[in-house]
């Protein structure tokens, strides 16, 4: 039977995945505009990454690179990336669709120094009520500040540059079942690159994760849900599961109410060549987002359809609120996109659900099954 565990995890990398979370919101809010320029030539701001400025930025390399030799096995580690977070989100759009039977919202929006993205809504469908599928390429600058904060988990960054151009590209899909019955779940796999002054690669890691969140609780489906995660992570190292769920424990955490946002899953971040080499670590990732329709539709199609009552999906509404509230509260990356003049809000509040419940006072009566979800929030579970 499942048993308690205690939770820890390290809270500077937390802190600094952050800083890369911030830095992609910013760039995808901002458009990452320059300044108005300057009538004093004095003021005009030093070329990009210490680079001539007749020498291509690495968004300019890649598109060269695509357009000429396509994208292979021997393509740089971006271009790969971009390329498999885009034929998953194809991969996953086309099951739910099946799943649901009905089509999803496509957005896709460019960015003008390089890069954009594509998001995938779909609303008041069949089986879902909210689901999100969104991918983002975004190419910028890091000024020295974000550098500096960097490196307390990546040497190979330059101390002493006042800019680096970046990469970082990311799936990310949120899905809210219409049926109480089913659980929430999330997911985030991304990369982050930067680039020396001939465009070849300086620093880079990969991050993410999936977790699972239900209104009620079915043992069966999160031990399912885990084990998947479990084999994908024990593909690539035997330590990696019980590592990463302590990190997903911590960080999806609410703290005001004292409980975890779900049942949890896996979350990692800074994962670099200090942990792996960068073929490896790309194998895990691909591996983790593979694991992800295996571990979650089983679930989804035994739920869907199961009755429920008006008063289960009351407490499914206010399950949803706590989500609203780690989601507006606690992620860092969600606020500080939420705080970015002229922010890509819709893709920012992409994760929340459609319709929500705040109930003054509101306990689970003793001994329900609303109670006993409720109590496994407040101290986290060994499921396997």
């Amino acid at each position: 039977m499942p048993g308690p565990s205690k939770v820890v995890a390290p809270k500077t990398r937390v802190a600094v995945g952050v800083v890369f979370l911030s830095a992609l919101i910013y760039s995808m809010a901002t458009g990452d505009r320059p300044p108005p320029p300057s009538a004093d030539p004095s003021q005009q701001p030093p070329p990009r990454s210490g680079l001539q400025l007749d020498s291509p930025s690495i968004a300019e390399r890649d598109n060269l690179s695509k357009r000429e030799s396509g994208i292979s096995a021997t393509s740089p580690m971006r271009l790969r990336m971009e390329a498999f977070i885009k034929e998953n989100q194809q991969d996953i759009v086309r099951t739910l669709e099946t799943l649901d039977g009905t089509p999803f919202q496509i957005d896709k929006w460019d960015r003008p120094n390089g890069g954009g993205g594509i998001s995938c809504v779909l609303q008041d469908g069949n089986v879902f009520e909210k689901a999100g599928v969104n991918t983002s390429v975004v190419y910028g600058t890091l000024p020295r500040a974000a550098i500096s904060q960097m490196r307390v988990n990546h040497k190979a960054l330059d101390p002493d540059v006042e800019s680096l151009e970046f990469f970082a590209a990311g799936l990310s899909l949120v899905l809210h079942p219409v049926n109480p019955m089913a659980p929430t779940v999330h997911l985030n796999y991304r990369y982050f690159e930067t680039a020396n002054k001939d465009g070849s690669t300086n620093a880079w890691w990969f991050g993410g994760g999936t977790d699972l969140t239900p209104s009620y609780l079915f043992d069966e489906d999160v031990i399912h849900f885990h084990r998947g995660i479990k084999e994908a992570c024990d593909a690539h190292d035997k330590d990696y599961y019980a590592r990463f769920k302590k990190w997903c424990d911590e960080y999806f955490y609410v703290k005001h109410r004292n409980e975890t946002r779900g049942v949890g899953g896996i979350f990692f971040d800074d994962l670099d060549d200090t942990e792996k080499d960068q073929e490896s670590l790309f194998a895990f990732i691909q591996g983790c987002l593979g694991a992800f329709l295996p571990s979650y539709l089983p679930i989804i199609q035994k739920r869907k359809e199961m009755p429920y009552t008006e008063k289960e999906k009351q407490w499914q509404q206010l399950r949803r609120g706590r989500y609203v509230e780690f989601n507006l509260v606690h992620d860092r990356g969600t606020a500080f996109g939420l705080n970015t003049p002229g922010a890509r809000i819709e893709s920012i509040l992409m994760s929340l659900p459609l319709t929500a419940r705040w109930q003054y006072q509101h306990e689970p009566e003793k001994g329900s099954r609303e109670e006993r979800l409720v109590n496994v929030l407040k101290k986290p579970v060994e499921w396997l």
